[in-house]
């Protein structure tokens, strides 16, 4: 289950998501279009080019990759992995997968891209999300385990009633494409918004960094507890506050806990990382929070090249070694 929390451009991108869903300008200046991919709103704007098409083929992108990473799109690739038969890997879905297994070594395994038989319990899209029954958590448990994903010549085979769920970093993998296709492209100036995995392609045409809010937990999206100049990098939060819901006044989120099966109850609200990969951030952000303020930020100030602000649930700001503020 993964976290897209609104991250949003102060100057910029709050105002293309602000255009109507599908619409795209096409006036001289940026060009931009919106559309819900990935189960998220997605908005690509471009600054140096009048060329459309590049748009609609980055969001074309997102659905060649929803039909190889959607746990539950019956025709996706990683649905017919969770059916338990052995099945070739495209190279993508094998490339995410290992990322995502080294992040679940770098975390101890709170990081767990087998998460799925615990994760698919919890519905935060539902009309009336429930908590599932305690029973229900305590049977998928045991399944929970990475250490039997079994990947050899390009296949795998997961053991009976394991299920994949990688849905807590394939939003950034995802977005390095876009950028990667957009850059072959020519394009040197833009803002990738996978709803809220935020990765920037260079600099605003005049050179200068893109500002990238940081939303204040629990406030409204328009209320910012830190803004990032940033060139060239990604920007992904992780948080409790954007889908989750309250039951018996206690408050759940889609942060879980694959120890517990449970949302991870620590004195975080949110965990920014700024990286040079989406697909890093993605992870780390997931990793941080689940590990906690000290090893959390423990972790990040051992990286190269990455920084983090997590914000407690008192509204504490938190600074890694050279953030960017």
């Amino acid at each position: 289950m993964k976290h897209y929390i609104h991250l949003f451009s102060v100057i910029s991108a709050l105002l293309l998501l602000c255009l109507p869903l599908g619409s795209c300008s096409q006036t001289s200046g940026p060009i931009t279009k919106t559309s819900f991919k990935l189960n998220t709103v997605v908005t690509i704007t471009i600054y140096d080019s009048s060329d459309v098409s590049l748009l609609d083929h980055a969001l074309e992108l997102c659905d060649d990759y929803e039909n190889l990473f959607s746990r539950t799109r019956e025709t996706s690739e990683l649905y017919q992995i969770n059916q338990g038969e052995k099945t070739a890997l495209s190279p993508e879905t094998e490339e995410l997968l290992n990322i995502a297994l080294s992040y679940g070594r770098m975390s101890g395994g709170l990081f767990d891209p087998s998460i799925g038989p615990v994760s698919s319990l919890w519905d935060f899209h539902a009309e009336t999300p429930r908590v599932p029954a305690d029973s229900e958590i305590k049977e998928a448990l045991p399944l929970i385990n990475s250490d039997k994903i079994h990947i050899s010549n390009h296949t795998i085979e997961l053991e009976n009633g394991m299920m994949l769920d990688l849905g807590a970093i394939s939003k950034g993998y995802i977005a390095d494409r876009i950028k990667e296709y957009l850059v072959e492209q020519g394009v040197k100036s833009a803002i990738i918004d996978l709803g809220g995995n935020v990765l920037c392609i260079g600099s605003r045409p005049d050179g200068t960094p893109f500002q990238i809010g940081i939303r204040q937990p629990f406030e409204d999206t328009s209320a910012a507890a830190a803004a990032l100049s940033v060139t060239d990098r990604s920007v992904v939060t992780s948080g409790i506050y954007e889908r989750c819901f309250t039951q018996d006044d206690v408050l759940y989120h889609h942060l879980l806990n694959p120890k517990t099966g449970y949302p991870c109850d620590n004195e975080l609200a949110s965990v920014t990382i700024v990286s040079d990969h989406s697909v890093d951030g993605d992870a780390l952000s997931t990793c941080c929070f689940l590990m906690g303020t000290e090893q959390g930020m423990k972790l990040i100030n051992s990286l190269t090249d990455v920084q983090a602000v997590f914000i407690t649930r008192e509204g504490d700001l938190l600074y890694s070694d050279g953030f960017p503020h």
